[in-house]
């Protein structure tokens, strides 16, 4: 915290405090700087990986020459690792979905995407098979055996790694080519007032599917609520998405959007299975593991509409 206060009055502020906002599933922390006058910024602690300053600073400039509403950032200190960023307060789109606002909140979030879909792409790393096979071979390590204890049979290896080629193929099966987010959630959904939403937590983007950040938006494991009442809202949305891609997708069916969207999904919540039983068992952040059981409402859910899926069944059926 000392070289944090240095640098901050090295900016030639004296007279503030520093609050604790968040430490974030990486390893940056966040604090709220408050001068005296009660005006207020973000410091952006990223000094145990100094490295990932960059990606910040270079995906940043990227977003905002496609419009995309992002945060300020008023001061950098790339040695340490710091940046000065512009305060949007304490709003996610979290906190103020409800029945009367979805659609209006989901929509916003979804012109966004749709920016950001146009963003230059040039030298980001490919959301490509290795990297999809990587992720989702998370839940094997971590979830079933690092956080269960659950190792499987050869027969049931075998089976398990036929579903995830069949969802790996499923989602490199979609339009590919696009700017991704990777975590484009309701906790990196931000309502600073005037109307306009606002975007964070970028920095680890990669070019990979059409449905990836739609997926991401509404198949989100924070957010809980009844999966089957809300699924026929959740396909309008994916069907508004659609719409507004214009001549891009009127050659692909709704049937096949939505099973490029349901897959995809799958893919992301067997990775985050895997994720969150990390973050509790090797960086010591337990609080991610309440959001498993949403998690896999959600891959159970896919199980009943996919018949294909069922050996998955018999292998989460293990835990319980």
């Amino acid at each position: 915290m000392q070289k944090i206060e240095a640098w901050v009055e090295s900016l030639g502020y004296s007279n503030y405090r520093l609050e604790v906002v968040s430490a974030d599933a990486s390893y940056r922390k966040y604090y709220r700087l408050i001068l005296e006058d009660e005006k207020t910024f973000i410091v952006m602690d990223s000094s145990i990986q100094v490295e990932s300053i960059y990606p910040f600073i270079d995906v940043s400039v990227r977003l905002l020459k496609s419009n995309v509403q992002i945060p300020r950032v008023y001061s950098q200190n790339l040695q340490d690792g710091y940046l000065l960023l512009e305060d949007l307060g304490n709003t996610h789109l979290i906190d103020i979905l409800n029945e009367m606002s979805y659609k209006l909140v989901y929509m916003k979030s979804i012109s966004e995407i749709l920016k950001m879909q146009k963003t230059d792409t040039t030298g980001l790393e490919l959301y490509d098979e290795k990297f999809l096979n990587f992720e989702m071979g998370l839940m094997e390590d971590w979830f079933l055996e690092k956080h269960h204890n659950i190792y499987l049979s050869k027969e049931e290896k075998q089976s398990l790694n036929a579903i995830l080629e069949l969802v790996k193929d499923e989602v490199l099966s979609q339009p590919q080519g696009y700017f991704v987010h990777r975590d484009f959630h309701s906790r990196n959904i931000m309502f600073a007032g005037r109307g306009k939403i606002w975007v964070i937590d970028y920095q680890d983007a990669r070019i990979g599917a059409l449905t990836y950040d739609l997926v991401s938006l509404l198949k989100d494991v924070y957010i809980k609520f009844d999966i089957k009442f809300s699924r026929a809202k959740m396909l309008e949305l994916v069907l508004e998405f659609k719409l507004l891609k214009g001549k891009e997708l009127t050659h692909i069916s709704d049937e096949q959007l939505i099973r490029w969207f349901d897959f995809t999904g799958l893919q992301r919540h067997i990775k985050i299975l895997g994720i969150f039983a990390r973050l509790k068992l090797r960086d010591n952040k337990p609080a991610y593991i309440k959001d498993i059981p949403m998690t896999l409402i959600y891959i159970h859910e896919m199980i009943e509409l996919y018949p294909e899926l069922e050996p998955l069944k018999r292998i989460l059926d293990k835990i319980s």
